[in-house]
């Protein structure tokens, strides 16, 4: 039967979903100030039912002439960390807020409200909280973020609708005639991307809806200079000093099979007036971009800093094409102002550039190589004006987060150019921490000279503690964000010498009826030896002995080796938040939730998905013994869910393994014959490994899924892959095969699920399936 009308759980998780959510929290520039952003993350399913176009990879809001809204942005606080003192941004009485941006010097905020004639620009004093609107324009976010600031922190450069676009093309419902496709010869294996240009009516609301108007805005005087004329900007960008402008442009023709970034386009110098100095590279559609490879010619454009104006790229010496056996693969290129000499290549890479992290010296930097075939990551420091010498600083396992070198700190410089916080030789790392007991957080400094490394600061015992940032110019002072298991998230100023703290905000619990749930970070071990780990919630008022329904939410990974998929990322000293439509609310109906449940599928790059249902089914049947063990839960009443490539996993557990009493499936693909090309990190096609892609596929063995499976799926999903049809046809194949299904289909969703009706809605549906079916009858008995 069709549900009418939507469905919500008890008043007391309504209440729990509804809280207000902790805000989000930037730091300026110049490291003085918090710029602290109120959020609504469910609005209202009238806000995503507002019309919207499906164009090119992009959801267009055709009133607005903006991207689609999925998110209700309500306040803009600053906190200014030496004045102790808060400001609250004043925002105009009509209008929705959006994005906002600190100014360089830290002492302004760009922000944009979505008025009824469209997107406006307004920056405000963030010390004195008054704002205004700059201009009268109205500006383009279809193509990407339309404000960046100058360094002058008075001019940003924008995306502005032209003034005399006109208005928008009539598509009449009546077609000229077929749209039609033709391929000759040329191979073309890109992903199955949604939301694509289906006809020359779409191409032709596109271009009218992407068009902007590059343009200089003084946010003090209004004064507008545009640059250069109207066209589909993808990005743009001036050079550290100011003189010139790295535009790329789309260009016809689009394409029927990919989003707009490989559409054709050109990549231009223009002068600080819009005019051209050079064409870098103009492609073709590029649709034929091998898999897991890159585009040939010029690409990863960056203005180097500490340089007035030297454009670096990277190009291809393999044809793109990972597969191909290659001495080098990359190269990295530059070129000098004024642009009229011929580029120079500055070094050879061995294997796949995987970017820049800048020192503070010309020249110096430390680059990153991504090896495909071992999964390998190694960054060396070099000299590009003697690129020769390479001194290894780092050389692990993509998977190996206990060897992780972390994350670079970074300054600003006087001039505007961003480079790593450097002391000497020392630089500064985040690092997350991981370890066989647990996540501890800290912050380590780095000699690039002799290599050692020494934790600066390190998250204690029984906590969760994140370093943010640095103080002002000195180490003194720094920021971190702390929790622990009943206290949520707030922001601490710390000193360095001294033992003495104090709270920067005061975020408080939403859900103190759940704060003092009992979690434990749990390890066991699978029967080919693969270590697991998970965090298990055990529900309100849970007793010790006491025998508990398990809920497992998982998701699998891909892992080269046993001791990498083994390792612990999780930390039990993390606040709870309980927020959306998360599994976690099963503890308020009595199960123990294992969640985020280890299940890697180990192996070669290649040959790794051979083995994907055995390895799921157990590391699924380890987590349920473990806890048996424990005497914790009553393995007859067991569940188990995910979302995505979690909901395939759960489709394939039900269908090769009698462990459990229902699943619960969340916007999945079940067959993937439909995905051809890959999934994951599958590199194979269909054509190359039929027996996967069917094995794999749930869809496949649907007359064997037996045990209940709800499947929920939004009617707009737009993530490559799941196309809703996937749950549609899953169902269908259960149901003809005497199967127990249901199919709940969310108007208006899309891959994740954000509207409040819509998160009330699978929550209850949730809950009920699993009181409709949360005892399994039968003994655990692995499938044949």
């Amino acid at each position: 039967m069709a549900q009418s009308t939507y469905k919500r759980p008890a008043d007391d998780v309504v209440r729990i979903v509804e809280a207000k959510a902790t805000p989000g929290v930037s730091i300026n520039p110049t490291k003085e100030a918090l710029l602290l952003t109120d959020y609504n993350p469910n609005p209202s399913i009238a806000v995503l039912a507002e019309p919207f176009l499906k164009l090119a990879g992009v959801r267009i809001n055709p009133n607005l002439n903006a991207r689609q809204r999925i998110t209700e942005y309500t306040a803009l606080t600053v906190i200014w960390i030496n004045e102790q003192k808060k400001v609250s941004i004043e925002l105009p009485s009509a209008g929705r807020l959006n994005a906002s941006a600190w100014s360089p010097d830290g002492k302004k905020i760009a922000f944009l409200v979505d008025a009824a004639e469209g997107v406006q620009l307004w920056t405000a004093d963030a010390m004195t909280g008054k704002s205004k609107r700059i201009g009268t324009f109205v500006v383009n976010d279809i193509l990407g973020s339309p404000m960046r600031w100058l360094e002058d922190s008075e001019r940003l450069l924008v995306r502005a609708i032209p003034a005399a676009r006109g208005a928008a093309p009539v598509i009449s419902n009546v077609p000229s005639g077929p749209a039609v496709e033709e391929v000759n010869g040329k191979a073309a294996q890109v992903m199955t991307y949604q939301d694509l240009l289906r006809n020359d009516n779409d191409a032709k609301l596109f271009e009218y809806y992407a068009q902007s108007q590059l343009a200089i805005v003084n946010q003090s005087t209004g004064a507008v200079q545009n640059l250069g004329a109207p066209g589909l900007y993808m990005s743009a960008g001036f050079s550290p000093d100011e003189n010139y402008l790295l535009v790329t442009t789309l260009r016809r023709p689009f394409s029927y099979r990919v989003q707009y970034a490989n559409f054709a386009r050109k990549t231009e110098i223009w002068d600080k007036t819009g005019k051209t100095v050079r064409s870098v590279v103009e492609f073709p559609v590029t649709d034929d971009i091998p898999r897991q490879g890159v585009v040939t010619g010029p690409r990863e454009f960056e203005w180097q800093p500490l340089y007035p104006a030297r454009l670096l790229w990277v190009e291809a010496l393999d044809g793109g094409d990972p597969v191909k056996k290659a001495d080098f693969r990359d190269k990295i290129m530059a070129q000098d102002a004024p642009f009229s000499a011929e580029p120079k290549e500055l070094t050879k890479l061995k294997f796949r550039f995987a970017g820049f992290e800048w020192l503070n010296t010309p020249d110096q930097a430390i680059v990153a190589e991504y090896d495909r075939d071992r999964r390998w990551a190694t960054s060396y420091k070099v000299n590009l004006s003697n690129p020769a010498a390479k001194d290894t600083l780092f050389d692990v396992s993509i998977n190996d987060d206990y060897n992780a070198p972390g994350e670079p700190v970074y300054d600003r410089l006087p001039n505007g150019d961003d480079v790593l916080l450097q002391d000497s030789n020392w630089v500064y790392f985040t690092n997350e921490g991981a370890s066989p007991k647990g996540q501890f957080p800290r912050l380590d400094r780095f000699n690039l000279k002799t290599k050692e490394r020494e934790p600066v600061y390190t998250c204690p015992a029984n906590a969760f503690d994140e370093f943010i940032s640095f103080v002002g110019k000195d180490r003194s002072r720094f920021i971190t964000r702390y929790q622990n298991k009943t206290t949520p998230p707030n922001y601490i100023l710390r000193f360095t010498e001294s033992a003495m703290q104090r709270a920067l905000t005061d975020f408080r619990d939403p859900a103190p009826l759940l704060t003092g749930i009992e979690k434990r970070l749990i390890k066991y071990t699978r029967k080919d030896g693969v270590p697991l780990n998970g965090t298990l919630y055990l529900p309100l008022d849970y007793k010790k002995g006491q025998r508990v329904p398990l809920f497992i939410w998982a998701y699998p990974l891909e892992y080269g080796d046993a001791s990498t998929a083994g390792q612990v990322r999780n930390s039990d000293n993390k606040f709870t938040y309980y927020r959306g439509d998360s599994p976690l609310f099963f503890v308020m109906q009595g199960y123990a939730v294992l969640m985020d449940a280890t299940m890697p599928v180990v192996g070669t790059p290649e040959l790794m998905n051979n083995t994907f249902v055995e390895q799921i089914t157990s590391s699924g049947r380890a987590a349920i013994d473990y806890l048996d063990s424990l005497g914790i839960i009553d393995r007859n009443q067991v569940g188990v869910g995910g979302h995505s490539y979690g909901a395939f996993m759960t489709a394939n557990l039900l269908a090769h393994s009698d462990d459990y009493a229902f699943g619960i499936a969340r916007s999945g693909a079940y067959n993937r014959t439909l995905t051809p090309f890959g999934f994951q990190s599958e590199r194979r096609s269909y054509w190359e490994a039929p027996e996967i892609y069917h094995n794999l596929s749930p869809f496949t063995y649907a007359n064997k899924i037996k045990t209940p499976l709800l499947m929920i799926h939004g009617e707009a999903d737009n993530n490559p892959g799941t196309f809703t049809i996937q749950s549609e046809r899953l169902f269908q194949a259960i149901k003809g095969n005497g199967g127990t299904a249901r199919l709940v289909l969310l108007p208006f969703e899309s891959h994740g699920y954000r509207g409040r009706e819509s998160v009330l809605h699978v929550l209850a549906e949730m809950f009920e399936w699993s009181k409709k079916h949360g005892k399994r009858e039968t003994s655990s008995v692995p499938k044949k």
